[in-house]
C-alpha cells in the first residue's frame, strides 16, 4: 500500500466530506457512527465461500472478531510478513508503519474489487475498524457484494460509555453478551456495569457469602410492589425469592468475551449508600446495628472500611478495568447525624458536618484503590465535602458538577440525565410500557453536546467523554431493555464518536433508517418509530403571530393538516416547515401513507388570549429546579410538550398563587389552565384550582373553584385542564391558586384568559 497516496487523496477529499450538510459519498454505506473521512471509490468486494485472511503478528488476536461477520468464512489467520508485497486477494490486517501519518487512535479500511485492507497502529483501531466492515455487512440488502471505499476514522472521545443496572432487575450473562456485541459494533468502548444497590447484590464475594445467599434475593418480582411493601430479602432457596447473582467466574468470562470486542467493563459496587441490601444481611455495619433501618453504611465503624476493602480485593481481583466505580450518591445523612460513633469520627478529624465525613470516606476508599493502581469514579455527589484528589466525576445531576469538577482539574464523564437517562420515556407515555418518567426522544440525545461551553478552554482536555445510562426499575425482561436503550443508544454513539461540525440529525436520520435491518437480524426488540405527532406552538410577541411546529419520529413522513378543525384529509395541505397564525384556530394533523391514514389526528387549538405578554407577580415562588421561562411562562402563548423537563412546564413545590395584571379592566368569557400528572417521580394534579375577580388589586370577587377529579392511584400521564366560566364578569386583576395537597411537584404550562 502506497501510504503517501492515500494521504494525498484524503486532503482532496476532506474539504468535500467534512461538510455536514454533504449528504454520505457512498449512497449504499450507512455508518453509525459517521466516519471522518468516507470516499466512494469504483468497482465492488465480491464476498466468496471462503476468504483468506492476513494479519501483522500484533493483530492475529484481534482478527478473531472477523468471524462474527456474517458473510466472511475462513478457517485461520495467516500472519502477515512483508509489508511491502500484500496478498491480491483476501482479507489484509496491517499495523500501520511508524511514519504513516494516521492518528494513533485512528483507522483506515480500503475495500476494491480484490481485497479489503484495514490499517491501525493499535488493537483498539483495528477493532474498531472491524466493527464497521461488520456493520455495514448487516446493513445493507445486498448480501453478496461489498461497494468500494476508502474510510479514514477515530473518536471524538475517549471514553464512549453505556450503563446497565442489573441490581433491579437481574440479566443472564447471554443477555449481556449480545449487548456487548452491539456496543462493539456502534464502537462503544466501556460498559458500566451496576452491579448493587438496595434492590439487589449481583456479584459473588466468596469473603461475604450472604450477599449472594440473601442480598441477592428479594420478597417480590416486581421492583415497585417491593418498594412499596416492606423492601425485604429472602433466603436463596425460598419459593418466594427473585434475583440472582454472576458467579467470579461469570464475570470473568464476561469481561474477557468483551475485551476482545474491544470493551472495558467498569463494575460499580455502591458506597457509601444505596447499600441496605448489603446492611440487611451484615447490620453490624449500619449505624443503628439493625437491618432496614437505613441504607448507609456507618463512617464511624472500622468493620465498615474492612469490609469494603476486602470486597474491593475480590472485585480487583476481577476486573482488570483501570476505573472501579463506587457509586457515591444520593446519600441520606439522617443517621450519620444521630450516630456516636460518626459524631465521634467527625470531631477527631475535624471534619466540617456530615458532607465532610461523605468525603472522608470517599477520600479513604479512593487512596485505597490508588494504593493498588486503580483510580476512583462516582457518581457528581462525590464533589461534596471536598472531592478526592485523583478521583474522577461522572456528571449526573445535569452538567454542574462536570462543569466544576472539570474547571477545578478533575476529570469528568458526562452523563446528564436530561439526555443520556434511557429509562425516561422515547415518546408519549400514553399506551407505553411504564417508566420512571420524563420525556428523551432520539433526536434529544443526538442533540447532546458533551463539552459544555462553561468548562475553561485550557480544561475541556478533562472531559473524557459521555455514558448513557439504564436503570431498570421498570424494565423486568431483557426485551424491555432492548425496547428503551435501542435506537436512542445508535445515537448516543455518534455524540461519543462524531465531532460536533460533521454531525447532522437529517443525514442520521438517513443512515439510522438502514439499521433497523441490522437490529432485526440480531433479535434487538428495538422501539420502532411512531406514526403520531406533535404539535407545538410558539408565540412571536413582535409579530403577535403564533408559530406552529408538527413533529413525527417517521423519516420524511407526508403529514397533511387543517387549520378549522376538520380532520385531514389525502386533499389537506402538506405540512413543510412550519405554519403561522394570528388568531385562535385548531390545528389538525395525520400522517398519510399511500393515500391513507397511518395513525391518529392529532390536534391542537391555538389560543392568542387577553393574557398574553400581561404581567405576573408570584404571590409564591416556582421552583428553581423548574422555572421554565419565569415570569414570562405562564403567559408567553405557548404550551409544553410530553415532559414537565421541556421548559415550558413550570413547576411549584408549594402551592400555586399568582395574579395577572391586563392592564385594564377587560371583559371576560373563560378561563383555563392545564396541569399534568406523573406520580412516578411524584408530580401530581393540584386537589383543586381557585380564581379571584378585582378591578383594582386590593378587592376581589371569588369565583366558584373547580376540583380535581384525576385519581393519584393512576401512574399513567394524564393532563386535566380546569376551565372556569367568566361570562358577565369584567376585571383587571386575576389570582389564581391551586392547592398542593400531595407536597409533590405540581406543574402547568400556560394561562389561558379569554
Amino acid at each position: 500500500m502506497n501510504t503517501t497516496k492515500w494521504v494525498a487523496a484524503l486532503s482532496i477529499a476532506a474539504t468535500i466530506y467534512l461538510t455536514p450538510q454533504i449528504t454520505i459519498a457512498q449512497d449504499s454505506l450507512f455508518i453509525i457512527p459517521r466516519p471522518k473521512v468516507q470516499i466512494a471509490k469504483a468497482g465492488h468486494y465480491i464476498y466468496t465461500t471462503k476468504t483468506e485472511v492476513f494479519a501483522s503478528p500484533d493483530f492475529k488476536d484481534a482478527a478473531s472478531l472477523l468471524k462474527e461477520h456474517p458473510y466472511l468464512k475462513f478457517d485461520q489467520v495467516s500472519t502477515l510478513k512483508n509489508l511491502k508485497q500484500l496478498p491480491k486477494q483476501g482479507v489484509i490486517l496491517i499495523k500501520a508503519a511508524k511514519e504513516d501519518t494516521l492518528a494513533t487512535n485512528a483507522y483506515r479500511l480500503e475495500i476494491t474489487s480484490h481485497n479489503i485492507v484495514i490499517t491501525a497502529h493499535q488493537p483498539q483501531a483495528l477493532l474498531n475498524g472491524i466493527s464497521t466492515l461488520r456493520q455495514i455487512a448487516y446493513t445493507r440488502t445486498d448480501t453478496k457484494s461489498l461497494p468500494a471505499v476508502w474510510i479514514e476514522d477515530q473518536p471524538a472521545f475517549g471514553y464512549r460509555g453505556l450503563m446497565l443496572d442489573v441490581s433491579r432487575h437481574f440479566l443472564p450473562i447471554t443477555f449481556l453478551k449480545k449487548y456487548i456485541d452491539l456496543l462493539s459494533l456502534y464502537k462503544l468502548n466501556t460498559f458500566h456495569w451496576h452491579l448493587t444497590d438496595g434492590a439487589g447484590w449481583r456479584l459473588e464475594i466468596k469473603k461475604y457469602p450472604k450477599l449472594t445467599q440473601f442480598a441477592a434475593w428479594r420478597t417480590d418480582a416486581n421492583w415497585k410492589n417491593w418498594w412499596s411493601n416492606g423492601r425485604k430479602y429472602a433466603e436463596m432457596g425460598s419459593p418466594s425469592a427473585f434475583g440472582g447473582y454472576y458467579t467470579a467466574e461469570q464475570a470473568k468470562e464476561l469481561i474477557s468475551y468483551a475485551a476482545k470486542r474491544g470493551i472495558t467493563v467498569i463494575p460499580e459496587i455502591e458506597m457509601p449508600a444505596h447499600s441496605e441490601e448489603v446492611l440487611a444481611a451484615y447490620p453490624n455495619l449500619s449505624c443503628y446495628g439493625l437491618p432496614y433501618k437505613n441504607s448507609e453504611f456507618c463512617i464511624g465503624n472500622e468493620e465498615t472500611f474492612t469490609f469494603l476493602q476486602n470486597v474491593l480485593d475480590e472485585v480487583l481481583d476481577i476486573f482488570p478495568s483501570k476505573y472501579i466505580h463506587i457509586g457515591g450518591d444520593e446519600a441520606d445523612k439522617t443517621a450519620w447525624k444521630q450516630c456516636p460513633k460518626c459524631q465521634k469520627l467527625i470531631k477527631a478529624h475535624d471534619l466540617k458536618d456530615e458532607h465532610g465525613l461523605q468525603s472522608y470516606a470517599i477520600k479513604r476508599i479512593e487512596a485505597y484503590l490508588t494504593s493498588k493502581g486503580r483510580k476512583l469514579i462516582g457518581w457528581d455527589e462525590i464533589l461534596e465535602g471536598g472531592l478526592a484528589p485523583n478521583a474522577t466525576v461522572m456528571s449526573w445531576r445535569g452538567e454542574k458538577g462536570g462543569i466544576e469538577a472539570a474547571n477545578s482539574g478533575h476529570d469528568v464523564i458526562m452523563t446528564p440525565g436530561s439526555h443520556l437517562y434511557l429509562d425516561s420515556y422515547q415518546t408519549n407515555p400514553i399506551g407505553q410500557p411504564e417508566a420512571i418518567g420524563g420525556y428523551l426522544p432520539l433526536k434529544k440525545v443526538y442533540s447532546y453536546q458533551p463539552i459544555p461551553t462553561e468548562i475553561d478552554p485550557a480544561k475541556q482536555k478533562h472531559v473524557l467523554g459521555v455514558q448513557a445510562n439504564v436503570w431498570a426499575e421498570y424494565m423486568p425482561t431483557a426485551n424491555q431493555v432492548d425496547y428503551m436503550v435501542f435506537p436512542r443508544v445508535i445515537a448516543l454513539s455518534e455524540v461519543a464518536w462524531t465531532s460536533i461540525p460533521q454531525k447532522s440529525w437529517e443525514d442520521f436520520q438517513s443512515r439510522l433508517q438502514k439499521h433497523y435491518r441490522l437490529l432485526q437480524q440480531l433479535n434487538v426488540n428495538y422501539y420502532p418509530p411512531s406514526n403520531s405527532l406533535s404539535i407545538l406552538s410558539s408565540f412571536d410577541m413582535l409579530k403577535k403571530l403564533a408559530q406552529v411546529t408538527i413533529n413525527s419520529e417517521q423519516f420524511q413522513p407526508e403529514i397533511r393538516y387543517t387549520l378549522d378543525g376538520s380532520t385531514p384529509t389525502s386533499k389537506s395541505s402538506v405540512y413543510k416547515d412550519g405554519i403561522s397564525l394570528n388568531q385562535t384556530g385548531i390545528v389538525k394533523a395525520v400522517i398519510f401513507k399511500d393515500q391513507v391514514p397511518a395513525g391518529k389526528v392529532q390536534e391542537l387549538t391555538i389560543d392568542l388570549h387577553k393574557a398574553i405578554g400581561k404581567k405576573v407577580t408570584y404571590n409564591n415562588k416556582y421552583s428553581s429546579n423548574y422555572p421554565a421561562q419565569k415570569e414570562l411562562n405562564l403567559v408567553n402563548g405557548q404550551t409544553g410538550d410530553l415532559t414537565y423537563g421541556d421548559g415550558q412546564w413550570q413547576g411549584f413545590l408549594g402551592d400555586l398563587d399568582i395574579t395577572i395584571d391586563l392592564e385594564n379592566p377587560e371583559s371576560l368569557q373563560q378561563l383555563k389552565m392545564r396541569f399534568m400528572q406523573l406520580t412516578g417521580p411524584g408530580v401530581y394534579m393540584p386537589a383543586n384550582v381557585k380564581i379571584a375577580l378585582s378591578a383594582d388589586g386590593i378587592n376581589f370577587k371569588t369565583i366558584p373553584q373547580v376540583d380535581n377529579d384525576v385519581p393519584d392511584t393512576d401512574a399513567s400521564l394524564r393532563f386535566k385542564t380546569f376551565i372556569f366560566d367568566l361570562k358577565g364578569n369584567t376585571a383587571r386583576y386575576l389570582r389564581i391558586t391551586a392547592k398542593n395537597e400531595k407536597k409533590g411537584f405540581m406543574f402547568t404550562d400556560e394561562v389561558v384568559v379569554y
